[in-house]
């Protein structure tokens, strides 16, 4: 197998994975999605709330907002040591208090440890008019995407095979024309060959193919050489969810492994 990293930047992530098969890296698609784990918040006491929205409204938005997450230093409740009490290796607190018209944004939460303050700041929680309060705490707690999508912490995980654009050399004048046809800088002949300009545009040259009903040029797919595309919602980087999701995605072959040789 080969691997390029083509963007591993901030919150996104685009690898060029060669010499593999479909089945793996939809088996880190999915780890991505169901089993990377991530802060989230799950226990909301609200105090006070004279706002327009219900405090179950409130307590939905607030689970959806992303925690910063440091998997190093955090442990799943059920496996920590003060047995689900809530102690800082398990749970992170956070209090708001807000009165005044205004909106109340993710930012207003205040952490109970500094590092963990809310990147992401902008996100509106609900929106205050005159004389109208919110006065709450909550915990976040780590989960997984396959228990609530709250815990999910990379987005829409995506891959596409690699397009190889075949045209019939017997017919090379029929190609010319059709390309004379396509808007300017989609494609360049060279060759036997097709190559997008930019490969982002192939749907608009299959849309082209199809309206035309054109013979002699072929789109094929390579499925050993596939572009894996990510990003994260802001709760750990790119980089992070990566290599987060490789480990686990290696731990569960090895117990495969292991039942494998049970039998």
């Amino acid at each position: 197998m080969k691997v390029k990293t083509v963007e591993l930047k901030g919150n996104k992530g685009v690898l060029k994975i060669e010499d593999t098969d479909v089945y793996f890296v939809n088996s880190l698609r999915r780890v991505m999605l169901a089993e990377l784990p991530k802060l989230a918040i799950d226990d909301v006491i609200i105090y006070d709330n004279t706002s327009a929205l219900f405090d179950e409204l409130i307590a939905h938005r607030l689970g959806l907002i992303p925690i910063p997450t440091d998997l190093q230093l955090l442990t799943f409740r059920s496996d920590c040591k003060c047995e689900g009490k809530g102690c800082p290796t398990c749970t992170v607190r956070y209090t708001l208090s807000k009165e005044g018209e205004g909106v109340v944004y993710s930012g207003d939460l205040q952490p109970e440890v500094p590092s963990f303050a809310i990147t992401e700041t902008k996100i509106p929680i609900v929106e205050l008019m005159k004389d109208q309060r919110v006065i709450l705490e909550v915990e976040a707690v780590l989960g997984r995407g396959r228990d609530h999508a709250k815990w999910q912490a990379v987005i829409a995980p995506r891959y596409h095979m690699e397009t190889v654009v075949i045209v019939d050399k017997k017919r090379i004048n029929d190609v010319k024309a059709f390309i004379e046809e396509l808007p300017k800088d989609l494609v360049e002949l060279k060759g036997d060959k097709l190559e997008l300009k930019d490969p982002s545009k192939l749907s608009m040259l299959e849309s082209y193919i199809e309206k035309n009903k054109t013979e002699f040029i072929m789109i094929k797919k390579d499925p050993t050489k596939l572009l894996f595309s990510f990003e994260t919602d802001g709760s750990m980087s790119a980089k992070d969810a990566l290599s987060e999701s490789i480990t686990i995605l290696s731990k569960k072959y090895e117990e495969l492994r292991g039942l494998l040789k049970e039998l």
